[in-house]
């Protein structure tokens, strides 16, 4: 098997970061060119992409699940948003089991059904 190429492997982690992020609700239809820097500095340190997964969903449920007295919050703008997750969960790594409960929590929210994220046409 033939290794992958950094520049491609960089794509696809950053591809893999977009596409979990235009998934989640509250988020843009499109990714900005912030957004894809923010994905490539995070390959770039090595952060590991189920450590982005699981700041996303954390993040996201975390915004959901407010109060519901609470006043409602603006859309999100950035995936810089998710960085102080991230940053989280690295300095307190949690086990791969709760990004799956996390996972199920989030199926109500999602703008795609589980599995048709990556479908074409």
């Amino acid at each position: 098997m033939m290794p992958i190429s950094a520049p491609a492997e960089a794509f696809a982690y950053q591809m893999a970061v977009i596409i979990l992020y235009l998934d989640l609700p509250d988020t843009p239809v499109t990714a900005g060119i912030s957004d894809q820097r923010q994905a490539t500095r995070w390959f770039q340190r090595g952060v590991p992409l189920p450590v982005v997964e699981t700041a996303l969903l954390l993040g996201s449920l975390r915004r959901l699940q407010r109060p519901p007295e609470a006043p409602p919050l603006p859309g999100l703008r950035s995936l810089a948003y998710f960085q102080p997750v991230v940053e989280e969960l690295l300095e307190a790594p949690v086990p791969d089991r709760y990004r799956a409960y996390l996972q199920l929590k989030m199926q109500p929210y999602l703008r795609a059904p589980a599995g048709a994220r990556l479908s074409t046409p």
